[in-house]
């Protein structure tokens, strides 16, 4: 009988692993951002985590388990186990991720026959041993019982798969267990006929195979179990609705299971409970002074309870590794600061972009960092004195000047010109200013960005023959191009609106080509517009 159980076993171990093959392997996270989710105990750790000031989210509302269960049982003792059937149903809830508690019903009927006989039985002094009328007879007894249980446990479970740092949440559940049990059972032994004769159990052939020998010696019982069994330890009591005769026996309980997770609502597994009951007579038979173990092999499905709107489910089904790894890999939650990059030149290109990290305070650069050469002449702008030589004039000189003879009338021109270099280099004492960086899609002044423009306004009101222009970039659709206006118009409406500069001091410069959630300051003094219209102003955004 103890191998069909195996086998049961094993054709549910594959029919729940067939089932769960397709499964989702579900690692949503965002339960953590629903304060519906979170018990009113717990509101005030959850309102910390979201607002930076705690480390650790709040525990969720999670779902109830209702199970139900059926399957094989023995009590292994003095006499063979045959084995009976046995359910019940159960209540589990979680109180973390790995440890849940569980109250259980377990009832059910176990039988059990000897293969060999005995000779003699001992008196007992509570409750009579029916065995007794057989000693000294011919052919001996057989000792056989059923026992009906009624079994009460209350589990603490220990989930060994939830935490894993290399996948999302578990498709099945392994568990060990252990706890307290109360057993109330009524055990009966068949010693007597209908009209009261002891059974005649001489012609049993001892011969043959077990089986063979314990079909022979139930050809010469009746299966009525009328009497009861001996008890050697204690007394039998009357339980109200359990009726009398019953042992009522303290217990403990182990076992272990695994448990598949067939959809949202249901789950599906097996389990194997040891009962330990501390007494020798759930068997009718009480020798060599060691206690009686239940053993229990069990089908086991289970339900979850509780509004899904409100609650996550049972906890010993989510990893809450998932929370961190999917922080690290698409920050929602984390605070990050604003980012430093080193300029060493000052030029407003980071080290990591320059291609020309030594160039000359104030020297205009392109976006690269290189020194800007208007007319191409190898001579760059902060050194050349003729900004826009003709290429009939190369090669130049040191200074960028050509070699072309100059009309008398363009003397004045190019001295002016280079006047105009120098009083820029000169008069112009802001080196770089900041770059911007906007979230994705919103052209909002947040709390960082207002840090940056509040430095770049003190700079402004300390050099007041510098001008800063603002370049906004994207301009791969009508809706980038809007979106860089917009952002442009914000950085210089916050700074003259809430600082006081002029709006003179700026040039509107939007829909370049660049990373379009940067609109970058770059000190100059040179002219340009300081407002320009809306390109698409149907797409403009407020927020």
């Amino acid at each position: 009988m103890a191998s069909k159980s195996y086998t049961l076993a094993l054709g549910l171990l594959t029919l729940a692993s067939t089932a769960v093959m397709g499964q989702r392997n579900d690692v949503s996270t965002d339960w953590w951002k629903d304060s519906s989710k979170v018990a009113t105990r717990n509101l005030p750790q959850f309102n910390e985590f979201r607002n930076n000031q705690y480390p650790f989210p709040a525990r969720p509302r999670d779902q109830w388990e209702l199970g139900f269960h059926g399957g094989l049982s023995y009590i292994y003792g003095d006499v063979d186990p045959v084995g009976g059937f046995s359910g019940g149903f159960s209540l589990r809830k979680a109180i973390g991720h790995v440890v849940s508690v569980r109250a259980d019903y377990t009832g059910g009927y176990n039988y059990g026959i000897d293969i060999k006989p005995r000779s003699t039985a001992p008196a007992t002094p509570n409750g009579g041993n029916p065995w007794v009328s057989y000693n000294n007879r011919p052919g001996g007894y057989f000792a056989n019982y059923r026992t009906a249980y009624h079994q009460g446990n209350f589990d603490v479970i220990f989930s060994l798969n939830t935490l894993s740092h290399y996948r999302g949440n578990p498709k099945f559940n392994v568990y060990l267990f252990g706890g307290y049990s109360l057993l109330a059972v009524d055990v009966d032994v068949d010693a007597r006929q209908d009209n009261g004769a002891l059974h005649n159990f001489a012609s049993v052939n001892t011969l043959g195979s077990r089986r063979d020998i314990r079909r022979s010696v139930k050809d010469r019982i009746d299966g009525n179990y009328e009497s009861n069994g001996a008890v050697t330890e204690g007394s039998r009591k009357q339980l109200g609705l359990l009726g009398g005769n019953l042992l009522l026996r303290h217990a403990a309980s182990l076992g272990g299971g695994i448990s598949w997770r067939l959809s949202k609502k249901l789950s599906l597994g097996i389990e194997q409970r040891f009962t330990f009951s501390f007494d020798d007579d759930m068997d009718a038979v009480a020798e060599g002074g060691t206690s009686d173990i239940f053993a229990y092999t069990a089908v086991r499905g289970g339900i979850t309870l509780g509004n899904r709107e409100r609650r996550v489910d049972p906890l010993w089904w989510i990893n809450p590794y998932n929370f961190v790894y999917s922080e690290l890999n698409s920050p929602k939650h984390m605070k990050l600061p604003t980012p430093v990059l080193p300029d060493a030149d000052g030029d407003g290109v980071t080290d990591q972009f320059d291609l020309e990290p030594s160039t000359p305070a104030g020297a205009p650069v392109d976006t690269k960092g290189v020194s800007k050469d208007t007319d191409g002449d190898g001579v760059p702008d902060f050194k050349d004195k003729e900004l826009l030589t003709s290429q009939k004039c190369f090669p130049v000189n040191a200074d960028g000047v050509g070699n072309c003879p100059e009309p008398p009338c363009c003397t004045e021109l190019r001295d002016k010109m280079a006047n105009m270099q120098l009083t820029t280099s000169a008069t112009c004492g802001i080196n770089s200013l900041p770059s911007v960086a906007f979230k994705a899609g919103t052209v909002k002044i947040s709390k960082d960005i207002e840090t940056l423009l509040n430095s770049v306004a003190q700079q402004l009101i300390a050099n007041p023959s510098c001008k800063v222009r603002v370049i906004g970039y994207g301009a791969t659709s009508k809706s980038a191009q809007q979106l860089s206006w917009d952002r442009v118009n914000a950085v210089i409406k916050y700074i003259v609106e809430k600082q006081g500069v002029s709006e003179s001091r700026f040039i509107f410069s939007y829909g370049q080509d660049g990373d379009a959630n940067t609109v970058d300051l770059q000190p100059t003094t040179e002219e340009g517009p300081n407002t320009v219209p809306a390109p698409h102003p149907n797409l403009k955004k407020t927020k």
